[in-house]
Order: structure tokens, then C-alpha cells, then sequence
């Protein structure tokens, strides 16, 4: 049994209840739908444990999911110079925590509300609710952007303005299917293409080369 986000106790609990309470009262039938609920919300909030190979030259995934595009960019906010954007995609299926592609310290940080179109959408890291930190090191700056979705009406942060994290350190979810953007700089070299499939902590998405 894969440990529970805390986030998740109170759909789990809700449900939980709803399908006790119809069952004590003499519908068992209508207490399977919260049952069936509950399994799918310890389901999604499920935290896999993992071990994290920590590679000072590598910038790993911050997700599990699919990567939707690679671009690239002229300039970002964080990122100074030429850059790429790689936008992996999380289906409601996929593990939704997410952790920190390098050790660095966040020295950016900024909410923006939004709307919530569904998150294949092209323009969505622009229009919709996102969530993004700039993290920096020694070495390479780079942001990651959590944004979300037609379903994902929930961007979860446990991080705040300088805080440092380590690679693939556990910093925040999105609640029910959304997207992350990762913005690398040029000196980074990008291994992964459109249709990959990616897993938080584990995949390298770019390799910094000088």
C-alpha cells in the first residue's frame, strides 16, 4: 500500500462516510459508488515511494506524465537567454505529486488565478490558474510551472520564497488531472521528445552541458 498525500484524508474520509453511513441504513447498493469514490481517491493521492539518484548535471522530471511539447523560447521571465520549454501532461491517473528537478533555492515565486481550460490546451500556461517557482543554483536556473486544468481546480504548494530543495524533493500537487512546464536555459540539452512518458523524480528531461 503506497503512503496517502494528507491532502487526500478529506475526500477519502467523505466518502468513506457516505458509503458507511447508506450501508448501516440499508442501501448497500448505493453505498458501492462512494466505496468505489474512496479506492479511486487513495488511488490518486497515492505517494510512491521512491529512490532519487541525484545527478548535479541532470534536470530531472518534476512529474509523472506525458511529455505534450518541446519549444523553444526566446526569453522567460526567470531564465536569462535562449531557452526550451518541455509541458508534460498528467492524466487523472497519473501520480500527482511533485518534486524539484535540481537542488536549488526558489528565488522566484508567483500565483496567478485564472480559468480552468483543460489542460491539453495549447494556451493554457498563459490563461489558466498556475502556480510557478524559478530555482537556481551554482549552475543553471530553470522554473517549473504546476497549472490548472478543466478538473484540476486545486494547485497545491508546500514552498515558499528561498526555501531550498533538493533534487527531487517532494515541493506540491495538482488536484485531478493538469500540466507542468519545465523552462530550461540553452546550455541544458533536452532528452526527452513529444510522447514520452515521463516519471517524477526519475526521468531526465535535460542534461546541463558546460
Amino acid at each position: 500500500m503506497y503512503p496517502i498525500i494528507s491532502e487526500g484524508y478529506p475526500f477519502i474520509g467523505v466518502s468513506g462516510l457516505l458509503a458507511a453511513v447508506l450501508w448501516a441504513f440499508g442501501s448497500p447498493y448505493a453505498a458501492v459508488p462512494f466505496l468505489v469514490l474512496m479506492c479511486y481517491f487513495m488511488y490518486f493521492f497515492r505517494n510512491p515511494r521512491r529512490s532519487i539518484q541525484r545527478d548535479p548535471d541532470a534536470i530531472l522530471s518534476p512529474a509523472d506524465g506525458t511529455v505534450q511539447e518541446v519549444v523553444h523560447l526566446d526569453g522567460d521571465e526567470f531564465v536569462e537567454g535562449p531557452c526550451n520549454k518541455v509541458v508534460i501532461f498528467m492524466s487523472v491517473f497519473n501520480v500527482h505529486v511533485n518534486r524539484s528537478p535540481i537542488d536549488g533555492e526558489i528565488k522566484l515565486q508567483k500565483y496567478y488565478c485564472g480559468r480552468f481550460r483543460p489542460a491539453y490546451k495549447d494556451e493554457v500556461g498563459f490563461e489558466n490558474e498556475h502556480h510557478l517557482i524559478g530555482l537556481e543554483n551554482e549552475r543553471v536556473r530553470i522554473t517549473v510551472k504546476q497549472i490548472a486544468g478543466i478538473l484540476a481546480r486545486r494547485i497545491v504548494s508546500w514552498v515558499t520564497l528561498d526555501d531550498k530543495l533538493r533534487q527531487g524533493e517532494l515541493y506540491g500537487m495538482i488536484r485531478f488531472g493538469s500540466c507542468l512546464e519545465v523552462v530550461m536555459p540553452q546550455n541544458v540539452a533536452v532528452k526527452v521528445k513529444k510522447g514520452d512518458k515521463v516519471t517524477g523524480g526519475k526521468t531526465i528531461l535535460g542534461r546541463i552541458t558546460d
